[in-house]
């Protein structure tokens, strides 16, 4: 009875982290890559609107906590990660605000503003979700010495999966003569020296790990350890001379990798829902899976391709005096 329930918040977990870094990943990433006016409208075109259906991942997975996994709440939300939460929050509000606004008044210091509201809420987002996912291994800690160092190893690799995303989106419309891909060039270029400080990062991390005191505490220390193999791996492939061209695969598995590495490791209390709740809920969500699923790997598809620099995100709304209405 309880196969289903973890099978579903296991894949809406893991579809999250792995979407979500695309857009987190650029968003932290912006100051370094879009240094003109032209670069930051296509990096905010890149983002968007790919964040809105990444969010659906995270809402179905809460949803799926509340409902069906009433004693996990107690966990996630124990100690210092009520608290984190919080921050977490904040930061996706304000990220999520910087790109829908910052179309809205065509104005510098109004763009300039909302690109700040962006790079912050993403590196508050990318921070959070690490000191959320370091604090679980270090039993409700955020700020253990291992707790850290974990939380380091997520944003690593947000920042490589971002990067992987912007070498395939920030390339310039053909249509536009603007055949220079500055933008895509320097983050294609990002992806094996981020794979190669986070890997180094994983390292420090088995080293505190072995430490006394770090505040490791997980239930499987062997789990752990295997399961960690997998985004090692994934970030020992994209340090070679192949990492560009393979850093969109070795990326998404090594973030995908994250939530397997805290389910391995922990014994989380997953004693699901009775019986009916589990109905109910299977009935109104067994239909929108298959849905949910292929929308977001139809947009993927699509999204891959160059970032448009017009849009609703990215381009201003004409003036009143310019609409049908007021002529």
């Amino acid at each position: 009875m309880e196969t289903f329930p973890v099978l579903l918040l296991s894949g809406l977990v893991v579809g999250y982290f792995v979407l979500a870094g695309c857009d987190i990943g650029l968003g932290m990433l912006m100051p370094h890559l879009a240094r003109t006016p032209t670069e930051r409208r296509r990096l905010v075109a890149a983002i968007a609107p790919y964040f809105l259906g990444t969010e659906v991942w995270l809402v179905g997975a809460f949803g799926v906590v509340a409902g069906l996994f009433p004693a996990l709440k107690g966990v996630l939300f124990e100690g210092g990660l009520w608290v984190v939460f919080s921050v977490l929050l904040a930061g996706w509000l304000s990220r999520d605000a910087g790109v829908w606004l910052r179309a809205r008044v065509d104005r510098t210091g109004w763009h300039s503003a909302c690109d700040t509201m962006i790079t912050a809420g993403s590196w508050v987002m990318g921070t959070t979700w690490g000191l959320v996912v370091g604090g679980l291994l270090a039993g409700g800690n955020p700020l253990s010495p291992f707790g850290l160092i974990g939380a380091l190893t997520v944003m690593m690799l947000f920042l490589l999966r971002g990067a992987a995303f912007g070498a395939e989106r920030l390339v310039p419309r053909q249509a536009n003569g603007d055949h220079g891909a500055p933008s895509a060039d320097e983050a294609a270029f990002l992806t094996r020296l981020l794979a190669r400080i986070g890997l180094g990062v994983i390292v420090v991390a088995a080293v505190v790990a072995l430490v006394p005191g770090s505040g490791l505490a997980v239930d499987r220390p062997f789990a752990l350890a295997v399961s960690a193999s997998v985004p090692v791996a994934a970030l020992a492939a994209t340090t070679g001379l192949s990492g560009p061209h393979l850093s969109r695969h070795t990326s998404a598995l090594a973030l995908a990798a994250i939530p397997v590495v805290v389910g391995a490791a922990l014994g989380l209390p997953l004693h699901s829902a009775p019986a009916s709740t589990l109905l109910l809920t299977g009935v109104a969500i067994l239909p929108i899976l298959p849905l949910m699923l292929v929308g977001q790997v139809a947009l993927y598809r699509m999204l891959r391709r160059p970032a448009d620099e017009h849009g609703f995100f990215v381009s201003t709304m004409p003036p009143l005096s310019d609409s049908p209405v007021n002529r």
